[in-house]
């Protein structure tokens, strides 16, 4: 087994009394899909928010390909190869698909020394911008302003966005909320594709879909990891039975 880019041990996030994610472990690898799973309150995007950085940890460790980087910033992580995509849909409406996707890798590759040359002009966020609608499948629309896709193709375009700053591993929060079943089809080959050279974490509570395509599975309630195992395991696991799938599932 691969050593894990992203490696979280004992993560714990306090507010005031309320412990929002208590002692919370796991480790994502390149080449798997590892999915968290809950009821609303399990702590599932508090858990996301701190491995961006978007929130400090009240305790535990966080590690990037070995570095400790629990005391660093969102941007900083960013830049060092997290990725993340978030629940609600955050691309420019009026801006092209190209344009939002571009706006990305040059917000990753920033050259303030390059003061004579305009930002659109930078041949290697043109081209990580190219490759990231290559991988998400939106070469057919690169000049549409962003607004006009489908709530799908949206999507999957919030994930171009993340592709195009190269990161090593993306955090995935609800990708396929609201999707229709070939949107859903759709986003699930996207993700199976994207996991051969990144490490992904997936929030999501389409179950059926979670089954389909997760390598392992992390069950939280109130806060807290109750199992963190394989699909075939968490399907039949008695305490994920009671506390989330329902008995008859």
């Amino acid at each position: 087994m691969s050593e894990p880019l992203l490696r979280a041990q004992s993560l714990t996030r306090r507010f005031g009394g309320l412990t929002a994610v208590s002692e919370v472990s796991l480790a994502l690898r390149q080449g798997e899909l590892h999915a968290v799973i809950g009821t609303n309150g399990a702590g599932k995007s508090t858990l996301i928010n701190m491995l961006s950085g978007e929130l400090p940890a009240s305790s535990g460790r966080i590690e990037l390909a070995g570095t400790d980087i629990t005391a660093w910033s969102q941007p900083r992580r960013a830049r060092a190869g997290v990725g993340r995509s978030y629940q609600r849909t955050t691309i420019f409406q009026t801006l092209s698909v190209f344009e939002n996707t571009r706006l990305c890798a040059q917000a990753a590759r920033q050259r303030p020394w390059a003061l004579w040359q305009g930002a659109g002009h930078c041949a290697s966020s043109r081209e990580a911008a190219e490759r990231a609608l290559v991988a998400t499948g939106l070469t057919d629309v690169p000049q549409l302003p962003a607004g006009l896709l489908s709530h799908g193709r949206q999507r999957q375009l919030e994930i171009a966005m993340c592709l195009a700053t190269q990161p090593r591993v993306l955090l995935l929060d609800e990708p396929l909320a609201g999707m229709g079943a070939e949107e859903t089809e759709r986003m699930l080959a996207l993700l199976i594709e994207i996991k051969r050279s990144h490490a992904l974490l997936l929030v999501e509570h389409d179950m059926d879909a979670v089954f389909r395509v997760a390598d392992r599975i992390t069950v939280m309630v109130n806060g807290e990891v109750i199992a963190s195992d394989v699909p075939q395991v968490i399907r039949t696991h008695p305490d994920v039975l009671v506390a989330y799938l329902g008995e008859g599932h």
